[in-house]
């Protein structure tokens, strides 16, 4: 974790445990409220669309913000 100090609030970052670009496989453990799958690799949130909940999903992450990551599904 890294810390900056000025005159703006303290901001904190993390290494993020997903990629751009790379593939990964988790469970779909809930769904958003614009209906995605959600699923989580050490805690970080991945919404993968086309999924459902309670089925292990491979996906490739196509983006990744601050606090989530948006995944791509590859197959169920």
């Amino acid at each position: 974790m890294s810390y900056r100090f000025g005159n703006s609030r303290p901001r904190y970052s993390f290494k993020k445990p997903v990629e751009v670009d790379k593939e990964y496989e988790a469970k779909i453990e809930d769904i958003s409220r614009r209906g995605d799958g959600v699923a989580k690799i050490e805690g970080f949130i991945i919404f993968v669309p086309e999924t459902k909940k309670g089925e292990h999903v491979k996906f490739k992450v196509t983006r990744v913000g601050s606090k989530f990551a948006i995944g791509e599904l590859l197959q169920t």
